[in-house]
C-alpha cells in the first residue's frame, strides 16, 4: 500500500468536506439545491431546516461540525442531473466529434437507450449537479467515461445489467476528485502535476469507494471497481499497488478507460494511435481485452505525419537509451546502500517498474534503431513520449511509496530522482 496516499479530512462525511462543500455552494446559485430533511449536528442542534435552500450561511453553520447524517445525504438537486440529460450530454458529444465519438458511435443506439435507464442515487445526482454547474471539464469527463465504459462493455456482449453498471462505473468513477482541492484535480492532468499535487490526487479514487459504499445503495462492485480505476496490473498504479488477481474486471475495464482519456486529453495530437501505443507502451500493465474498442478505432483513422525527421527521432531515442540505463543502474547501486524498509521498498518498486519499462522498450523494436522507415517515424515519436512520462511515473511512484524518510535517505532516493527525471527531458 502507498504510504503517501492518506484521505483528506472529511472524507469520512461525519464533517462536510470544505472543496465538496463549495463546489455544491457554487452550483446553488443556477440550481436549486434544497435541504431534503432537517441538518443536525453530532449533538442534536439543528443546523439547517428541511426545504431550506442551501447558501453561505450553511457553510459558516457547518464550520468544524461533526454531523448526525452525511452533508451529502440530506442535500438534494432539485433541477438536477437526470437519465434524460445525461441522455442528452451523450448525443451532444457524439454530435461534437473527436476521437472519443469516434470510438462510441458504433455503439450510440445501445449507448443512448441504456443511459435513459440508468438508476441515480441522490448522493451522485447532487454531486453531479455540482459538477455540471462549477466543474464543467469534469462532467464532460464522466461523460466521456460513461460513453467509453458502455462501448466497451457493448462490445463484448454485456446484457443489460452489466452495461448499466459499465456505464455507471464511467459516470461515477471521479467523483472522489470533488473532494480534494480543485487546483489538484486530474482536468489539470495527471502527466503534468508536481508530486505535491500529486500526492493529493492520488487519494481519489479511495475517496469515490467510499462515497459510494457508504452513501448509496449501489451493488459493491460499482464501489470496488471505482476504487480500482487507476490501479495497473504490474502493480505500478494507485492508490493501493493492485495487481492483476486483486483487480476486478470492471476496475480493469476503468484502468483502460482512464488511460484512454487521460492521453487524448494530454496528447499534443489527440489520435487513437497515440493511445494505442500507450495501452502497450509496458506489456502486462493494462488488461487489452477491454482495449479492443480503441484498437479498433486506431486501426481505422488515418495516419498523421511525423513531427520528426527518422535521424532526429534516432538521436532522441539513443540519448533515452542512455538515460534509461543510468537510471537502472543508479537504482541497482541505491539498492544494495539501502538499509531503512521505507528506502527498501521506494528502490524495490522503482527497479521493478524500470524492469517493465525496458520490457516495453525492447518489445517495441527501439533499441534497435537501424532500418527505422520514414512510415514508422510518427507511430516510434509515440512510443518515445510514452516512454518519457513514464520515467516521470516511476519517479513519483517510488516518492510516495517512500513517503517520510530519514534526511540521508532522503538524499539517497533524491539522488534516484535526478536521474529519472535527467531521463525524460
Amino acid at each position: 500500500m502507498i504510504q503517501a496516499a492518506t484521505v483528506p479530512r472529511g472524507s469520512s462525511f461525519s464533517v462536510a468536506n470544505q472543496h465538496a462543500l463549495a463546489t455544491i455552494l457554487e452550483a446553488s446559485q443556477t440550481r436549486s439545491i434544497i435541504a431534503s430533511r432537517d441538518i443536525f449536528d453530532i449533538s442534536g442542534i439543528k443546523l439547517w431546516a428541511r426545504d431550506q435552500p442551501v447558501s453561505s450561511a450553511l457553510q459558516r453553520r457547518l464550520l468544524d461540525r461533526q454531523l448526525r447524517n452525511p452533508l451529502e445525504s440530506c442535500l438534494l438537486a432539485e433541477d438536477g442531473v437526470t437519465a434524460y440529460a445525461l441522455v442528452q450530454s451523450l448525443e451532444s458529444m457524439l454530435e461534437r466529434g473527436g476521437p472519443v465519438a469516434t470510438l462510441v458511435r458504433p455503439h450510440a443506439a445501445r449507448l443512448v437507450r441504456e443511459t435513459s435507464h440508468l438508476p441515480i442515487h441522490s448522493v451522485p445526482q447532487l454531486l453531479l449537479t455540482a459538477a455540471q454547474a462549477s466543474r464543467p471539464e469534469s462532467f464532460e469527463h464522466a461523460i466521456q467515461a460513461m460513453a467509453l465504459c458502455g462501448a466497451m462493455m457493448d462490445a463484448h456482449g454485456g446484457g443489460t445489467a452489466e452495461m448499466r453498471m459499465a456505464l455507471l462505473c464511467g459516470l461515477l468513477h471521479d467523483l472522489g476528485e470533488m473532494y480534494i482541492d480543485p487546483r489538484h484535480g486530474e482536468a489539470e492532468a495527471d502527466r503534468e502535476l508536481d508530486f505535491i499535487s500529486y500526492q493529493q490526487l492520488v487519494v481519489h479514487p479511495h475517496v469515490g469507494h467510499l462515497l459510494i459504499a457508504q452513501l448509496t445503495n449501489y451493488p459493491a462492485a460499482l464501489p470496488r471497481a471505482i476504487a480500482e480505476h487507476h490501479e495497473r496490473l504490474d502493480g505500478s498504479g494507485y492508490p493501493h499497488g493492485l495487481q492483476s488477481d486483486d483487480m476486478s474486471s470492471l476496475g480493469r475495464m476503468l484502468a483502460v478507460t482512464e488511460a484512454t482519456l487521460g492521453t487524448l486529453r494530454h496528447a499534443e495530437q489527440p489520435l487513437l494511435a497515440r493511445v494505442s501505443v500507450a495501452l502497450r507502451a509496458v506489456p502486462g500493465e493494462f488488461d487489452l481485452y477491454w482495449a479492443r474498442v480503441v484498437e479498433a478505432g486506431a486501426r481505422a483513422e488515418v495516419p498523421s505525419g511525423a513531427r520528426l525527421s527518422s535521424s532526429e527521432v534516432q538521436s532522441r531515442l539513443g540519448r533515452l537509451d542512455a538515460a534509461l540505463r543510468t537510471a537502472e543502474e543508479g537504482a541497482a547501486e541505491l539498492a544494495a546502500q539501502a538499509e531503512s524498509p521505507p528506502l527498501k521498498a521506494a528502490v524495490a518498486l522503482s527497479r521493478h517498474l524500470l524492469a517493465r519499462l525496458r520490457i516495453g522498450w525492447n518489445a517495441s523494436g527501439l533499441w534497435s534503431s537501424q532500418g527505422l522507415s520514414a512510415r514508422d517515424v510518427a507511430e516510434v515519436e509515440s512510443i518515445e513520449e510514452e516512454l518519457v512520462f513514464r520515467l516521470r511515473a516511476v519517479e513519483r511512484a517510488a516518492l510516495l511509496r517512500a513517503g517520510e524518510l530519514a534526511p540521508a535517505d532522503a538524499g539517497r532516493l533524491a539522488s534516484l530522482c535526478e536521474s529519472l527525471r535527467a531521463a525524460s527531458v
